[in-house]
């Protein structure tokens, strides 16, 4: 990208994948995208778990009924979790390494997803983060805000349209 605003312009939701694996030197740099995440008063409660086995990606997929599909054509997710005990404001905390990684996987040319987790539930009703934790064995202090597929695009959005943007949704000075 030739800049931060470009890159802002171009990520866009990827939910179709190639099987091309993600080079782990891309990995690496995304994971530090994360751990280099701000967090509140630097308690850094996030952990993550880097997922590549296809069968546990299509076992992920099933958290919850609608918008995970994305795990099944991704040769990577990354299950973003918390500490909840360590911070008050876990949920921020994490989703801000979150999208950090969106940011750093779009400036290495690769698509992402975000699957929200947090407060979703599977179709028989088991809330979607019982159900990951489960599956990785993940223990029940962590949160489970998302899941952020990565890898190469198997299909092509179009940039965001500046023209579209919302401006009636901010105020300036005082709400009006």
């Amino acid at each position: 990208m030739d800049s931060f605003y470009d890159l802002l312009i171009n990520r866009r939701s990827i939910r179709r994948y190639t099987s091309e694996p993600v080079d782990p030197q891309h990995v690496r740099l995304i994971l530090e995208a994360a751990l280099m995440a701000p967090s509140s008063k630097s308690v850094r409660p996030w952990q993550f778990v880097v997922v590549e086995d296809k069968a546990v990606l299509a076992e992920l997929s099933q958290c919850k009924p609608a918008y995970a599909t994305s795990l099944l054509t991704a040769p990577l997710a990354i299950v973003v979790t918390a500490d909840t005990t360590k911070s008050d404001v876990w949920v921020e905390d994490a989703s801000i390494a979150a999208m950090l990684m969106q940011l750093q996987a779009a400036d290495l040319g690769l698509g992402s997803c975000w699957v929200e987790v947090r407060e979703r539930f599977r179709a028989d009703g088991e809330p979607s983060e019982e159900y990951v934790r489960q599956v990785l064995g993940i223990p029940e202090e962590f949160g489970v805000p998302c899941i952020i597929t990565v890898g190469h695009k198997d299909e092509e959005r179009k940039p965001i349209n500046t023209e579209k943007l919302l401006w009636e949704k901010v105020h300036i000075g005082k709400w009006q």
